[in-house]
């Protein structure tokens, strides 16, 4: 972990926002360019970037975060769901998914 200049604070950050948050539906995703993939996720990330340790898209976790938002609080959302909207697909952004948020208001 520490070979990673800034994975240390990630992984923090995540296991703080893990222990914080009083709703086990909190969607996490953290991570740069290179950072410490299996780390961060160990840690309870949803998403993580750059599990090939590659410069990920700046646009990529802002694809995951409106995908999560966007999909009905129904659905989980897999990275399969989104690996091709992705610049370098599975090897920029990996992980194990979470609850879509959008609700739907009865009017």
């Amino acid at each position: 972990m520490y070979n990673y200049r800034n994975s240390r604070y990630f992984i923090q950050a995540v296991e703080q926002a893990r222990k914080q948050s009083l709703k086990k539906d909190l969607v996490i995703f953290a991570g740069a360019c290179q950072s410490y993939y299996e780390g961060i996720m160990v840690a309870g990330a949803n998403f993580a970037s750059s599990p090939a340790r590659i410069l990920i898209d700046f646009m990529d976790p802002l694809i995951v975060a409106e995908k999560v938002a966007t999909t009905k609080a129904e659905k989980f959302v897999t990275i399969q769901d989104i690996e091709d909207e992705l610049r370098d697909g599975r090897r920029g952004v990996n992980g194990i998914g979470g609850q879509g948020k959008k609700k739907m208001l009865l009017v």
